[in-house]
C-alpha cells in the first residue's frame, strides 16, 4: 500500500503566501541596518548571521501553518469484484475438422489453440467443454480449473469414422449444463464446420430451449469456401486394412442454420475461413462477454502534523540559544 499525502484543513495553507512577502519586507526594512555594528560581538564577522534569527522564525511560522493544515498520510487499498460468466464451449471434432485448409495442420488444431487462449484469458469465469460428432460428450462441466481444461482441449483429436455432425444434440447438451447456473450471464460458444446430419434433437428445438433460458449462443462456422483435403479412413481392397487418406471434399457449412440459432438466442454468427479469422472471432466474443469490474477504494489516514509542530518549536527557540552562546544576537 502506497501512502497518499493529504491535508485535513487545507485552507490554512493559504497563509504560506505571506512568507515570501515577510522575507522581502525584512530585507527592505532592516537588512544589515541598525544591527550591523552595535549589538554583535566582534567575533561575528559575517553580516549574514543577522538574518539567521529571522529565517529560523520564518521556518517556524511555515511549519506551524503546515501543522495547522493537519497533514495526513492515507494508506489506500482497493477491492475488485466482478460477476463471472458461465461459458460452455461446444467444439466439433468430426472427421471434417481434420481438413487441412487451416495452417499449420488442420481446422481442429487451430481451433484448439484459439480455445485454449480464450480459456486462459477468462480468469473470472467458469467454463465447460462439450465435444460432438455424431453424438455429444461433456468433457468438462463448468469449472475454474484452467489447467484441466487446457489439458482436455489439447488432447482432442478428430473422429475419423464417418458418424455425422449432431449440432442439435450438442447444443441441447450444452444448454442442459447451463440451465441450473446462477450466473448473471450464460453463453454457449458453438464451433462447427458442417451441417446437422445426425442426432435425435433438431437444432431449432435446442435453440428454442436456449432462448427460453436466456442463454446466448455464439455460433462459429469454420472452413474455407470450396473444397478442402480431409483425412478419412478407407479400407485397402488388397490388404483389407484401414488406412487414412486425404480426400478432396466440398466444404459445407450450414451458415443459415447457425445464423438463425445465434439470432434467436441473442448471440452472433461468425464465419471463419482461416486461423487468423478464427482468432479474431474469439477475440470479439471475449470483448463482448465482459462484465464491468467494480472497484471499491478504501483509505485509512494517519495524522502527520507532529513533526511540523516540533520543527516550529525548535526553530522558534533556536535564535535564543544562538544569542546565549554569542553566535548571533537578538534584535
Amino acid at each position: 500500500m502506497t501512502p497518499l499525502p493529504s491535508f485535513a484543513d487545507p485552507l490554512w495553507l493559504l497563509l504560506l503566501v505571506a512568507l515570501p512577502w515577510l522575507a522581502l519586507r525584512h530585507h527592505r526594512h532592516g537588512g544589515d541596518g541598525a544591527l550591523a555594528v552595535s549589538r554583535l560581538p566582534q567575533r561575528i564577522g559575517s553580516a549574514w548571521r543577522l538574518h539567521v534569527p529571522f529565517y529560523l522564525r520564518l521556518i517556524a511560522l511555515g511549519a506551524a501553518i503546515l501543522a495547522l493544515a493537519r497533514p495526513q498520510l492515507g494508506y489506500a487499498w482497493e477491492e475488485s469484484t466482478t460477476e463471472g460468466i458461465d461459458i460452455q464451449v461446444v467444439l466439433d471434432v468430426s472427421g471434417s475438422m481434420g481438413a487441412k485448409d487451416f495452417q499449420p495442420r488442420n481446422r481442429l488444431e487451430v481451433a484448439k489453440r484459439v480455445v485454449r487462449d480464450f480459456v486462459a484469458g477468462r480468469t473470472g469465469d467458469r467454463i465447460g467443454l462439450t465435444t460432438f460428432a455424431g453424438s455429444a460428450l461433456t468433457r468438462a462441466p463448468l469449472t475454474t480449473d484452467r489447467r484441466m481444461l487446457d489439458e482436455l482441449v489439447g488432447a482432442l483429436e478428430p473422429t475419423l469414422t464417418a458418424d455425422g455432425t449432431a449440432i442439435g444434440v450438442a447444443l441441447a447438451s450444452a444448454v442442459a449444463r447451463l440451465k441450473d447456473s446462477e450466473a448473471k450471464s450464460r453463453i454457449v460458444v458453438l464451433v462447427t464446420d458442417g451441417v446437422n446430419n445426425a442426432g435425435e434433437i433438431d437444432p431449432a428445438s435446442a435453440a428454442a430451449i436456449a432462448e427460453g433460458l436466456a442463454i446466448r449462443v455464439y455460433a462459429v462456422g469454420v472452413g474455407t469456401r470450396g473444397h478442402a483435403q480431409v483425412p478419412v479412413q478407407v479400407r485397402d481392397p488388397r490388404t483389407g486394412r484401414l488406412e487414412t487418406r486425404d480426400v478432396s471434399m466440398a466444404v459445407q457449412v450450414d451458415e443459415e442454420l447457425l445464423r438463425k440459432i445465434a439470432q434467436r438466442t441473442g448471440g452472433r454468427f461468425y464465419r471463419a475461413t482461416d486461423g487468423d479469422t478464427l482468432e479474431a472471432v474469439f477475440a470479439e466474443i471475449d470483448r463482448l462477454e465482459r462484465t464491468p469490474l467494480q472497484v471499491k477504494r478504501y483509505v485509512r489516514y494517519r495524522e502527520a502534523f507532529p513533526p511540523f509542530v516540533w520543527t516550529a518549536f525548535l526553530c522558534a527557540t533556536l535564535p535564543l540559544v544562538l544569542a546565549l552562546v554569542g553566535w548571533t544576537v537578538e534584535p
